[in-house]
């Protein structure tokens, strides 16, 4: 490290805090100390060298040495203060006292230190303050008329001074002045280039800054227009600058954010304070790919441009907070799915509780009727109906065993189906006859068209039955007595469209979100006026998935419901999937909802 380099630290050191963080106050201010307390101390180090060759000094000459302190007392004023200007005033005070009291005593404006007052102006002019120039100037010339003035009247001792010794002390006083002038022109010449180079600096240094950052730096008028913004918009929009000048930055803003966008463009130049706004940005795809608006989020922290022009603008800062937004999306779907399946596992248990208990409530107690047949003295005829009532009630349990081991079978991914060539029309003409009496009995017409030129298809025939089982059973049980259930076929290019219609009570819209949910039941779970676990159309949308078709839903409260399933006439088994915890992974994209059903026909041998 240099001697140059550890003055120049112990000058920074000295500097007042306000001073550290602006390259031209430091410069400036090192400039203004570094000579005072380099001029102080050579003077004290000069005493002891003028009392050796002189001898005892006069009341005067330590009256000179002693105000040789003064410089450094400036530099520390500057140095606790940090008032420059005012620091200046009191080094011109401090010369002028200087020269006065040395122009006192050896001749008045005649001595060789008078020449020294046209240097307090020089000096001072290193302020970059006319006030303090002025001041100086007329301080200077003050002196110079009192020193003029009591030399008229005689009022000043005689110079006891040879001729030759007064021509050698006017030349070292010229000589000294001239240096010390030529230095305060070179301070200022130093300080004039460091002013001109330090905005270079700043400037090669922020066009770094905002051309290699990932964020992207603008600066708009009050309406949004673009004055400036840096090249990282390209990297993040994917189209170049000139492109996004003007209005062509607001043009790609999504148009639900604009309004946003703007006020906040407009309150950060109106209200003088920071805002912060966070909208979607039109962002250019390559070609090729898909042509669908691609958006990004971005968030742009935006505060007013302190300048002295009248029109208010604004310097904004733009990230991409894409990634954030998606996790906090995936935030939020996680604790949505977590409430619903703490909402699920609460309906579930309440399903069960009533699902389960019924029917073994029922076979306990006839059972044990028929047990004691001899003590309640049931005949024949009673006992063959408390048979059927137990056979009807594990029938009933086997259905609710079933359709939960076929939904954990379909949710794992483990549910397989055997596709084999079949006729479509007598397996549906089957199944409505199979719940044909279940219409009668609910007062329900159970209407069938189907044509009788339907081709065979290839699928799992008993899959098949139970979607249409699920479906027509549910529709028979949510209509009301007197009304209809219409069961259609058709074919469509290479599908078998089925649609079950009905007149009954319909769904909610708010219900509709949900319907197809394992467990879930439109209406109150506690409160319900049908049977049913909530699982039936959940197995009905996991077979048609597995199928490779499609299922959607048409309903209104109190008009009826329309159920449309499309299967495709030549199945295809899909691959082999990985265990999963959502029905979700089973089904493509679907409308939601249908309605269920709780009893599912099994034919056993």
């Amino acid at each position: 490290m240099s001697v140059l380099s550890i003055i120049r630290d112990c000058l920074d050191a000295l500097l007042h805090p306000s001073a550290r963080y602006d390259a031209l106050t430091r410069a400036r201010d090192r400039a203004f100390m570094a000579p005072r307390l380099l001029g102080g101390l050579m003077g004290f180090a000069a005493f002891p060298v003028y009392l050796a060759m002189r001898g005892a000094p006069t009341a005067l000459e330590v009256a000179a040495f002693t105000w040789l302190i003064a410089p450094i007392l400036l530099s520390w004023f500057l140095s606790r203060t940090g008032r420059y200007q005012s620091a200046h005033v009191l080094a011109s005070l401090t010369l002028a006292g200087l020269v006065m009291m040395i122009a006192l005593t050896s001749g008045g404006i005649e001595s060789f230190a008078a020449i020294w007052l046209v240097v307090v102006p020089l000096e001072a002019a290193l302020s970059t303050s006319r006030r303090v120039v002025a001041f100086a100037s007329a301080l200077a010339l003050s002196c110079a008329a009192l020193l003029i003035v009591l030399g008229h009247f005689e009022m000043l001792p005689a110079p006891d001074s040879s001729t030759a010794l007064r021509g050698v002390l006017t030349a070292f006083g010229v000589a000294s002045a001239t240096l010390y002038a030529a230095g305060l022109a070179f301070g200022a010449e130093s300080l004039s280039r460091t002013s001109v180079s330090l905005p270079n600096v700043e400037e090669d240094r922020y066009r770094l800054l905002a051309r290699d950052m990932s964020d992207v730096i603008s600066r708009h008028s009050r309406n949004g227009a673009v004055q400036f913004i840096s090249p990282a918009a390209e990297a993040m929009l994917g189209a170049p600058v000139a492109r996004l000048s003007g209005h062509g930055l607001f043009e790609r803003v999504h148009v639900a954010d604009r309004p946003a966008y703007l006020t906040a463009l407009s309150d950060a130049a109106r209200g003088g304070e920071a805002r912060s706004v966070e909208f979607r940005l039109r962002r250019d795809v390559a070609r090729g790919l898909d042509n669908a608006a691609d958006f990004i989020w971005v968030e742009m922290r935006c505060r007013p441009l302190e300048q002295a022009s009248s029109e208010a603008e604004v310097v904004a800062v733009m990230r991409d907070i894409t990634d954030r937004k998606i996790q906090q999306q995936a935030l939020e779907l996680a604790r949505s799915a977590a409430a619903q399946a703490d909402t699920s596992k609460t309906r579930f248990l309440a399903t069960m509780s009533h699902e389960l208990r019924t029917p073994l409530n029922a076979i306990i107690g006839f059972s044990e009727m028929i047990v004691q047949e001899d003590v309640l003295m049931v005949d024949a005829a009673r006992r063959k109906e408390y048979a059927q009532l137990i056979n009807d009630s594990g029938q009933h349990l086997l259905a609710v065993v079933n359709g939960i081991l076929d939904m954990s079978k379909m949710e794992s991914g483990n549910f397989e189906i055997s596709p084999e060539p079949f006729a479509p029309r007598p397996a549906l003409l089957n199944c409505c006859n199979l719940l044909a009496l279940k219409a009668r009995e609910s007062g329900v017409d159970l209407v069938t068209r189907v044509p009788e030129d339907l081709p065979v298809m290839n699928g799992d025939p008993r899959a098949f039955k139970q979607i249409l089982l699920n479906l027509v059973a549910n529709a028979i049980k949510f209509t009301e007595r007197g009304g209809v259930v219409t069961v259609s076929a058709a074919v469509e290019g290479s599908r078998l469209v089925l649609h079950v219609a009905d007149t009954g009570i319909g769904i909610a819209a708010d219900d509709l979100k949900r319907i197809g949910d394992p467990f879930f039941q439109a209406g109150t779970t506690y409160r319900r006026k049908h049977e049913g676990t909530g699982l039936g159309l959940s197995i009905v949308k996991g077979l048609v998935a597995l199928h490779g078709g499609e299922i959607g839903l048409r309903s209104r409260v109190n008009e009826g419901t329309t159920v449309t399933v499309a299967l495709p006439l030549a199945c295809t088994p899909p691959p082999a999937q990985e265990p999963s915890h959502n029905i979700a992974t089973l089904k493509p994209a679907l409308r939601p909802g249908l309605h269920d059903h709780v009893h599912q026909v099994k034919k056993r041998a």
